[in-house]
């Protein structure tokens, strides 16, 4: 039974989030990060996407995507799973020995406040929280970086935040979140629930059809 399709409504900052199969390693060398990163701006030009924060980890990535137009998101990142998929599977010569992502990216739309900031930390000091640098605007692989060492046209790649980014951004990255910081975010990100507060989880739950987002996992109890 084929999927259904997802409502991603322009104008709405999201986070997104795919993996490899099986968990299995993507980027095994500086080579594959490059190729992912220029896949992305070929992305960018075919599907206009405001990039905010992205961050490309050995088995998986996170990008904080604020699309323009309705339908935007899916366009632009089917092309760019695709496309990777393909060229990935061309450059090792294994193209039809199976799936390269474990299937159809995650994710869930983001309040445009202090929960940006938050989950844009998350996104961007995820290098240092696995312990690949020993601190977050050193991984190579990532907005954070680009932000900071990119050359001008790297930094093109980037868009505008909805948002002010505090002066000292990198210091907050570098912090470590609260554990119901991190606990909140890694269940939107497992449900695919909105992330920020009340009012705004209740209206774009009901404005993107994520209702069934917020309730309960399992069957429900019976009544007598």
């Amino acid at each position: 039974m084929p999927k259904a399709p997802r409502i991603a409504v322009g104008g709405v900052v999201y986070h997104v989030f795919n993996r490899a199969n099986a968990r299995s390693v993507i980027f095994t060398s500086p080579e594959d990060y490059t190729a992912f990163e220029n896949i992305l701006a070929q992305a960018v030009k075919r599907t206009p996407m405001r990039i905010l924060a992205y961050c490309l980890m050995p088995n998986h990535w996170h990008m904080v995507l604020w699309p323009i137009g309705d339908g935007d998101l899916s366009t632009f990142l089917g092309w760019l799973t695709l496309t990777h998929a393909v060229r990935w599977h061309a450059a090792r010569g294994t193209t039809g020995t199976g799936h390269l992502y474990q299937g159809r990216f995650k994710s869930f739309p983001v309040q445009t406040d202090r929960h940006f900031l938050t989950l844009s930390r998350y996104v961007e000091r995820n290098p240092l929280r696995a312990n690949l640098v020993p601190r977050a605007e050193q991984w190579r692989w990532g907005s954070l970086w680009r932000r900071e060492f990119g050359s001008a046209e790297a930094k093109r790649l980037l868009s505008p935040w909805p948002v002010e980014r505090p002066s000292d951004w990198v210091e907050c990255v570098n912090q470590p979140l609260t554990h119901a910081e991190t606990a909140a975010i890694q269940q939107c990100l497992r449900r695919g629930r909105p992330y920020g507060d009340h009012h705004y989880i209740e209206q774009t739950a009901a404005l993107l059809r994520l209702e069934s987002t917020l309730r309960s996992r399992g069957r429900p109890r019976k009544t007598r």
